[in-house]
């Protein structure tokens, strides 16, 4: 294998390929890249896969002749990143397939590497069932879900984002146990397709629960993305493969029946406050430089004759703090209380100049949405009980 390529795109397409490098790897393998060259392409392409995740990747490149090794991710990726940008690199494999010499105008380096028929494939699902989602919907609903998941590895279905698609539509929700993001996308499917005949009854009507880690990974894929591609996702035995743009990303799916969140949002509310998103944000904010102190709540209260939504937080042995804002107030006067930093994650995804916080009593689910919401995003955050 001899090829020569930009130092820029090699760096980059290493530091995305290395995430799904084990850092424990169970063989040696594993903490390699694959790198595989085409001189009827004249394309370079880099994979890395720990056995739960998989990211491919393809840059072009002056082939000269074809061939494959893996090489220690690190390693590799520490000497590319550190070669000049204004000067291209020069690759090439010794006639035992074993040794790579890298040469940049700086300098040249050896390094030794281990066979690629050691590297496990990618689980390229292409059948199955398949849709095409267009990127920026499934961009908006990763960016308004992964944030809620559990990082609990002892709640395994938790730790991941579930998918549910119908038709042309997409919801995506996540929960910890303490609080519930749920978006539903109306046009989220660019794309109808069935690659099988083995579909469910309702047809299009299909759902899989992805782990956050790889849903982070497309997230930060299409989040790079120029234009607006297409991504094909792949479903089979247990794998999915989002396709797009010459990347790949493979993952397991989490197994089980994701809960029925659906049921734990209220169908009516008693109360409600409309206030400034970015007002409440920053008053959260610093109340929450007290709340931090000691057990991170916050307490809400209101009534509808002073228009006033007040903030507290009372940090023992260190000291209190409150804030108001204006606000329009429904319903008969509540105080009740949460997680500060929960509130603050829901209300940093939305988009909305005014959310509206709704809800029963202070032991009751919230929910808190964008005012006029047009995309479908719910939030619900379960309370904190205080002792009087």
């Amino acid at each position: 294998m001899k090829l020569v390529c930009s130092q820029a795109e090699l760096n980059t397409a290493l530091q995305l390929v290395s995430r799904a490098v084990a850092s424990r790897p169970t063989h040696p393998v594993l903490a390699n890249v694959l790198l595989t060259a085409d001189a009827g392409t004249d394309r370079l392409s880099l994979t890395g896969f720990d056995l739960s995740l998989g990211i491919q990747t393809v840059l072009t490149a002056s082939v000269e002749s074809s061939g494959a090794i893996t090489l220690p991710a690190r390693l590799l990726g520490e000497i590319v990143s550190r070669l000049s940008s204004d000067s291209p690199i020069t690759l090439a494999t010794d006639e035992a397939g074993e040794q790579v010499e890298l040469k940049s105008s700086s300098g040249s380096y050896q390094m030794r590497g281990m066979s690629a028929d050691d590297f496990p494939e990618l689980p390229l699902v292409e059948s199955g069932k398949a849709v095409k989602v267009n990127a920026m919907a499934l961009l908006k609903a990763l960016r308004g879900t992964l944030f809620a998941s559990s990082s609990d590895e002892a709640k395994q279905l938790l730790t991941g984002v579930h998918l549910h698609f119908d038709g042309k539509a997409m919801e995506a929700a996540a929960t910890d146990g303490h609080r519930l993001a749920v978006l539903s996308l109306a046009d989220a499917l660019a794309v109808e397709t069935t690659v099988s005949s083995e579909m469910d009854d309702e047809g299009e009507n299909f759902s899989v629960t992805l782990p956050s880690r790889s849903l982070r990974e497309v997230e930060r894929l299409i989040a790079g993305w120029r234009g607006d591609d297409q991504v094909s996702l792949f479903c089979e035995k247990g794998q999915v493969v989002f396709l797009a743009a010459d990347q790949v990303v493979t993952s397991r799916t989490l197994d089980g029946t994701y809960p029925n969140y659906r049921q734990l949002i209220p169908d009516g509310f008693a109360r409600s406050f409309d206030v400034d998103r970015r007002a409440f944000i920053a008053a959260l904010e610093r109340i929450a430089v007290l709340a931090d102190q000691h057990n991170n709540v916050v307490k809400v209260s209101g009534d509808n004759t002073s228009e006033l939504l007040e903030i507290s937080a009372d940090a023992q042995d260190v000291g209190s703090g409150s804030e108001s804002l204006s606000a329009e107030f429904t319903g008969d006067a509540v105080q009740i209380a949460f997680n500060v930093r929960y509130v603050l994650d829901g209300l940093k995804v939305m988009d909305s100049d005014r959310i509206v916080l709704r809800c029963n009593a202070p032991t009751t689910p919230a929910i808190i949405s964008p005012k006029d919401d047009d995309i479908g995003f719910t939030y619900l955050v379960m309370p904190v009980q205080i002792r009087s």
